[in-house]
């Protein structure tokens, strides 16, 4: 017998066949639900008090009574669905309408997109050239100082270049030098030389940040390559200069010590620890 009614229990059946609690009418509106999903809705009805049996009879009969509905619906507006077919008269034109206008859009879509990759290839070509044209302006810039370190070297050690003749721009700062080395003829036998070595260690630093300079520029680079003689007659004189400023460390004797270490070191910082070796071999063999 079937243990579902849409009212009450049935007054003719006794206390004793069942006493479970009899289950309510499945609510209509849950079926109504536009996120309605039938096997997760049967997944919550498994504690209901009812026979399978019972529920399918139940769900049997709501279906027949929403065919009935649905037909009553129909003969109701019988002849509103009749019209609804000539009222979609004439709509193949209007389709025909959207679908062109579509095509149209599309195809302004499609010379928008391209003209827009067009304009990044062009950017990015020009993107490259100011990339190119950047890296021209720093390497103009660093030759330009390659030059001009070059030419304040030559002008300090009075080295003339080919083509070109000492300017004495920092004749000043070598007045300074021989005011400096005069009055060092005063000083006390333990300075003396002392700024001339200094002046000497800041000649190869100098130097050798020019030589620097002309390697990150690259060694094969025209201008580096035509600068090298230059470069080559301002290292040969700083070398002369502190074989001379050795030499007469040397013969001070303990009051030259001091400069002597400095000198060393200079030649040191210029990569001629050999013609260093060889100035001191020199002097021993005295």
């Amino acid at each position: 017998m079937s243990k579902f009614y849409f009212g009450g229990a049935p007054e003719d059946l006794s206390d004793d066949e069942d006493n479970l609690p009899w289950p309510k009418a499945l609510p209509r509106e849950d079926f109504l639900s536009e996120e309605f999903d039938a096997p997760t809705y049967l997944s919550t009805l498994s504690e209901r008090h009812q026979t399978l049996e019972d529920l399918r009879s139940d769900l049997r009969e709501r279906s027949q009574a929403l065919s009935k509905e649905l037909l009553d619906l129909v003969n109701t507006n019988y002849e509103q669905f009749l019209s609804l077919g000539s009222d979609l008269k004439g709509g193949e034109e209007k389709v025909e309408d959207v679908r062109v206008g579509l095509l149209g859009f599309k195809r302004g879509v499609e010379d928008v997109r391209l003209k827009v990759r067009e304009r990044k290839v062009e950017v990015e070509e020009l993107l490259d050239e100011k990339k190119g044209v950047n890296k021209q302006i720093a390497l103009g810039r660093k030759l330009l100082e390659v030059d001009a370190r070059l030419e304040e070297l030559e002008d300090r050690l009075m080295v003339a270049s080919l083509g070109r003749s000492v300017n004495g721009t920092d004749e000043e700062t070598w007045s300074d030098s021989d005011d400096e080395e005069e009055d060092d003829e005063d000083l006390p036998e333990s300075n003396v030389g002392g700024a001339n070595a200094k002046k000497l260690q800041q000649l190869v630093i100098d130097c050798r940040y020019v030589e620097h300079l002309s390697k990150s520029v690259g060694s094969d680079h025209p201008f580096i390559v035509a600068q090298q003689p230059r470069l080559q007659r301002v290292r040969n004189t700083i070398l002369l200069d502190l074989n001379t400023a050795l030499k007469q460390s040397l013969a001070a004797g303990e009051t030259g010590k001091s400069r002597v270490v400095r000198i060393l070191g200079s030649y040191r910082d210029l990569g001629a620890g050999q013609e260093a070796i060889k100035v001191l071999g020199d002097s021993r063999s005295k």
